[in-house]
């Protein structure tokens, strides 16, 4: 009894002592580089959990021919008619290898500016209004960083093609070939195009809905959250709906930006179904597609953008704050302990 009873002592000390060690190793790591690894997970996580409805969305944004008056459930039929299974998720790739390096600098240059804003001007408090404003700094800051793949995913997204030999309806937006062919071929044609200008293009409407769509995100995510409860503030269900609900605030007020963009990076494909949508500037787009499509245009898609945005933006808060826990991240209230980290 005595040896079985000190077998499992010495097993218990062996176990305690490894997870000791793992947690040491956890401990060695840069708290921005747990934040870089926790945000890159849910953001990637996130986007391929609705990429078939973003791949919708962007066709009845930039009014891809044969999906403009048909519903969400036709349309998906559709691509599987023309693309397979694949087809649904055509551009996810770009998406997903952007939304890693986006998501993480979105977050963990949010704390960071936070934090810096904390230390330099303690005279705004610390109340949601830095929220909105380190919200704002990380949301153009990592726009600026991977926007290329931005527009590599609507151009691939955008094309249709006929892969299973199924044209025969007469669609004037179907091809036999797309136009492109994967991340590397979009990237040297726009750049042999139009040169660095051209990987941005479409990047003025992105910067002036950006920056207020984090902003008011974080700003309502934080807004929320001072409204539970202590003793729910931890529960995952509280989380997912602060997020979900913090997220489509943010994209239901911005949602016409998002419609001129996605026009100005297709602008110039040969197979599109609408006018060259060059336009001048944001402003100038958005008075010419009230002007020649209606203003109905403005909210293409954004029914969509509700079913995707509230899984979406629920999945990658939760994972966020669950990876950020898990990985033992500080919170950010104490300012300059983390500025020292």
């Amino acid at each position: 009894m005595d040896s079985s009873q000190g077998s499992t002592l010495a097993g218990l000390v062996e176990n305690a002592s490894t997870i000791q060690r793992d947690e040491s190793c956890l401990d060695g790591v840069p708290v921005y580089v747990k934040e870089l690894i926790a945000r890159g997970f849910a953001g990637a996580l996130s986007k391929s959990a609705v990429a078939p409805l973003e791949r919708v969305k962007i066709l009845w944004q930039t009014r891809t021919a044969g999906f403009q008056f048909i519903g969400v459930y036709q349309s998906m039929n559709r691509l599987l008619k023309h693309e397979g299974f694949l087809g649904l998720y055509k551009g996810n790739g770009a998406s997903v290898i952007r939304i890693v390096p986006y998501a993480a600098l979105h977050f963990m240059t949010y704390e960071r500016y936070k934090s810096w804003i904390l230390d330099n001007y303690p005279i705004l408090g610390s109340g949601p209004s830095i929220d909105l404003l380190a919200g704002s700094a990380a949301g153009g800051t990592s726009v600026l960083c991977t926007y290329p793949l931005d527009l590599a995913r609507t151009k691939l997204a955008y094309q249709v093609a006929d892969t299973r030999g199924s044209i025969k309806d007469g669609m004037k937006g179907v091809h036999s070939q797309p136009a492109h062919n994967g991340i590397k071929g979009v990237l040297t044609s726009v750049y042999k195009e139009g040169g660095v200008r051209g990987l941005y293009r479409g990047v003025g409407p992105t910067l002036t809905g950006i920056l207020p769509y984090a902003g008011l995100k974080f700003y309502m995510y934080e807004k929320l959250k001072m409204h539970v409860p202590e003793e729910h503030q931890k529960s995952i269900l509280m989380r997912l709906s602060c997020g979900a609900l913090a997220g489509l605030f943010g994209q239901t007020l911005t949602y016409p930006l998002d419609v001129v963009k996605r026009q100005m990076q297709v602008g110039n494909l040969q197979n599109a179904s609408h006018e060259d949508a060059r336009y001048k500037n944001t402003f100038d787009g958005l008075g010419t597609i009230v002007r020649n499509q209606g203003w109905r245009q403005l909210f293409a898609g954004v029914s969509i953008n509700y079913i995707r945005i509230v899984p979406s933006a629920a999945i990658s808060f939760t994972t966020y704050d669950m990876m950020k826990a898990w990985l033992g991240v500080p919170p950010q209230q104490k300012s300059r302990s983390v500025s020292a980290t």
